[in-house]
């Protein structure tokens, strides 16, 4: 048996790290299977010596959380505890900075932190991962990152209008009514970062577009930062025509669930030919996310294991 000793500042920052009825105190005790207790302004962990390292791992990663976001959630001491129990570094990636105010926009896992650092570093994303792991989120916040700090001149956000088990045909409206539904998502996360009012003024200047893949033919896109979102349900061809519509001084990321995709039977994914065709080439980065980077509700994690492992059951389909 052995013991370590954590210093915290204030009582409030105990509350923080322990959580409401110190739940997550309880939960890093049942995962390591160490004992802690909070004596004198410290926090003092007791158990196997291996135990115990990954126990203070935990609560000092916990605590440079706390500072960051103010409080943390049963999903942050989930995320914390899995990235320590397999070895994965601690990601410290400054904060996204975005026109509306309240809680910065940061990676909160490894592989987050990954995805953003590639973003920085390359003209061009490719991004592969499952629902919630922050692809188009992530996406938008650099997006509109670069607006305000005056790196592009416009946003322009796409989507391929790919039936998902729905028909257009049947949807009430006309096309732009009919195309709304697939382009929403996009226009969620952008709302979360630009007051709607600003937004209502960027699309009426030009300098925030949201629209479907198609719209994109024909067109050369400088000085812009463009984000293709549901990327899998893109054609061979598709991808081709997005991706050449790369202009002077633009950026391009490029994200979808390959896990996920909606195209007619014996369709080759766009996005899966192009992490085979292009992840070679400079200036063009590629990022595999995973369920340890699902950053919604715990459960969607165990939801993605499940169709998974079905899905590994059964024989491959062509592609």
């Amino acid at each position: 048996m052995t013991e370590t000793a954590i210093s915290v500042l204030n009582p409030e920052e105990l509350l923080t790290l322990f959580g409401a009825r110190d739940r997550h105190l309880r939960r890093i005790c049942e995962a390591l299977g160490v004992s802690i207790t909070a004596r004198d302004g410290r926090v003092l962990v007791e158990g196997e010596e291996a135990a115990v390292a990954s126990a203070t791992e935990v609560i000092e990663r916990l605590q440079h959380l706390a500072e960051r976001q103010a409080m943390i959630s049963p999903e942050d001491v989930e995320r914390v505890l899995q990235g320590v129990q397999e070895g994965e570094a601690p990601s410290e990636c400054p904060a996204i900075d975005v026109f509306r105010a309240g809680q910065p926009i940061r990676p909160r896992t490894p592989g987050q932190a990954r995805y953003l650092d590639a973003i920085r570093r390359n003209g061009v994303v490719l991004c592969s991962g499952p629902a919630g792991t922050g692809k188009t989120y992530l996406a938008v916040a650099m997006a509109v990152a670069a607006l305000k700090r005056q790196a592009v001149r416009k946003i322009v956000l796409v989507r391929p209008a790919v039936e998902a088990g729905e028909s257009l045909g049947f949807l009430p409206g006309d096309l732009q009514a009919k195309i709304n539904p697939y382009l929403r998502p996009l226009m969620d996360a952008l709302g979360e970062m630009i007051d709607h009012e600003l937004i209502r003024r960027y699309t009426e200047e030009d300098r925030i577009e949201v629209i479907p893949l198609a719209y994109m033919r024909g067109r050369t896109l400088n000085e812009a930062f463009i984000i293709l979102d549901e990327a899998q349900n893109t054609t061979v061809s598709q991808m081709k025509m997005f991706l050449t519509r790369m202009g002077s001084g633009s950026k391009m990321v490029v994200s979808g669930d390959t896990t996920q995709i909606d195209l007619p039977p014996k369709t080759r994914s766009g996005l899966i030919d192009a992490l085979s065709r292009l992840a070679a080439i400079e200036g063009i980065g590629a990022i595999k996310l995973g369920r340890h980077d699902i950053v919604r509700h715990p459960l969607v994690q165990q939801i993605v294991d499940a169709y998974e492992q079905t899905t590994a059951k059964r024989p491959p389909k062509s592609r």
